[in-house]
């Protein structure tokens, strides 16, 4: 081929090319606008800039028989394995794209035979024709193997943003996990709260049940001597009778937190072991909550939108190279002959070709029309969904500094209410026996008191869930 012919085609591959990108249609993109303040509503004006998110939970959470529990959660549990998998299939796509660009090679073989008429042009020809002094074969056969070759050169990137993509793709899967295993551990650790909390109820309505027991022995007794009537009886005895069946509920609880508990484990019903003893002693960590700006790069949640907002913008790349020619090579190398015999005589038998073309699509391209607005479209939902993602994450956090606070004086009262009512049982008592208070007092007072002990118990594992919650609301929990 001449000069003159190359530079024809080569420019009319050019102008093939402007006349495709001219005729690609406005799109609309979005950038993520969202700003955070400079710290949280409720902080000291003074910027905290630790962050209890940087700690491992191993190192965040004191009770041994929980740090056990979590440890056998994060290897054990089926979303996590799962998630496992999806990674898997993300990293096989990278490597899927990632040969898209590179030439393809096969080899292979083939046999044929063909009988042509002789009332053809071609046929008329073959019947007057002699192979190597013999008569052309009624059925002519075709034996060849060999090389073939084709390679779509990448001159708009296509191929090579569609592997960046799979890319950010597998970085914004393990950012997910990631997402799942802060989940799981706050899960894990709220549970088990729960059910410790399970326990100092259900040893607190054992208690208060010997307390109206013996209260049920002395209005007996008080009855043998006219100072007490079988109304009181019936109902003390009716009031211990309901706390007693209180105690199945919370066993009932009980099974179902460990049942919880369980299959977040990722195994069968077993009993879970727990540190059930000193539980209202137990002061919450104190969280460290760090800068907002911090949250960006601790939560995984956060990073995953990110990657996932960077994947789109990549993706209308890719969907505006579907507009260009798209230019391929071809080649092949084999042997091919009549006869088998043959097929090896080099280099009469060998065979070769070698070819290139430029193709683009010009009429009907309402389906890459179609794909790069999906693009477009998929970007701007991303760039919201990042907005989005980023005011939840801070909006968390702000109400768990505010729980926090909030249950803090919640329980400093709660605590002062049960005491004063735990007194006001003596009190209610004595006077009881000194005919100075009636039986409905003393009842009242004991039902009152009872009920401020569970709710102060209630506030407790409120308390803890606040601090595993605001942990989580940081992004702790992932490392």
């Amino acid at each position: 081929m001449t000069t003159n012919k190359y530079l024809y085609w080569l420019v009319s591959g050019a102008v093939a090319a402007m006349l495709q990108s001219c005729a690609i249609p406005n799109i609309m993109t979005k950038e993520a606008d969202t700003a955070l303040p400079a710290q949280y509503s409720g902080k000291a004006a003074a910027a905290d800039t630790q962050s209890s998110a940087s700690v491992s939970w191993k190192e965040f959470f004191q009770d041994q028989n929980l740090v056990s529990l979590i440890d056998t959660a994060v290897a054990n549990n089926k979303e996590i394995q799962m998630m496992a998998q999806r990674i898997s299939m993300a990293q096989n796509e990278i490597q899927a794209r990632r040969g898209a660009y590179l030439p393809f090679v096969n080899a292979g073989g083939g046999i044929d035979y063909e009988k042509t008429s002789k009332f053809t042009r071609l046929g008329a020809v073959e019947d007057g024709l002699k192979i190597h002094n013999q008569s052309f074969p009624t059925f002519l056969g075709d034996y060849q193997f060999g090389l073939v070759a084709s390679w779509e050169v990448d001159i708009w990137h296509k191929l090579r943003n569609a592997q960046q993509v799979a890319v950010l793709d597998y970085m914004a899967t393990t950012e997910g996990k990631s997402f799942l295993v802060t989940n799981l551990v706050a899960e894990v650790a709220n549970s088990y709260y729960e059910l410790v909390a399970l326990d100092n109820q259900l040893l607190t309505l054992q208690k208060n049940i010997e307390i109206q027991q013996n209260a049920l022995n002395v209005i007996r007794e008080l009855q043998k001597y006219a100072r007490s009537t079988s109304l009181a009886v019936k109902r003390f005895e009716a009031e211990v009778k309901k706390n007693q069946s209180k105690q199945y509920v919370i066993k009932q609880q009980i099974t179902e937190a460990e049942n919880r508990i369980n299959m977040l484990l990722g195994r069968t019903s077993q009993p879970i072991a727990r540190n059930s003893d000193g539980f209202m002693e137990l002061q919450p960590k104190a969280v460290e909550t760090g800068l907002p700006s911090q949250m960006l790069a601790n939560r995984p949640d956060i990073r995953r939108s990110e990657l996932e907002l960077a994947a789109a913008k990549l993706n209308i790349d890719v969907a505006r190279a579907n507009f260009y020619p798209s230019f391929t090579m071809n080649a092949g190398l084999g042997f091919q002959a009549f006869k088998p015999q043959y097929l090896l005589n080099i280099p009469d038998a060998l065979g070769a070709s070698l070819g290139a073309g430029l193709m683009g699509p010009l009429i009907n391209r309402n389906a890459i029309i179609a794909e790069y607005k999906n693009a477009s479209a998929s970007q701007i939902e991303k760039a919201y969904e990042y907005e989005q993602t980023i005011i939840n994450a801070y909006m968390e956090v702000a109400n768990q500094i505010a729980n926090v606070d909030n249950l803090s004086k919640n329980f400093s009262l709660k605590t002062d209410q049960v005491n004063q009512l735990t007194q006001s049982i003596d009190v209610a008592n004595q006077l009881f026996k000194n005919a100075r208070a009636d039986y409905g007092e003393v009842l009242l007072t004991q039902r009152d008191a009872l009920d401020a002990k569970m709710e102060l118990i209630d506030t407790k594992q409120q308390q803890m869930s606040a601090m595993i919650n605001l942990y989580r609301s940081l992004g702790g929990g992932w490392r």
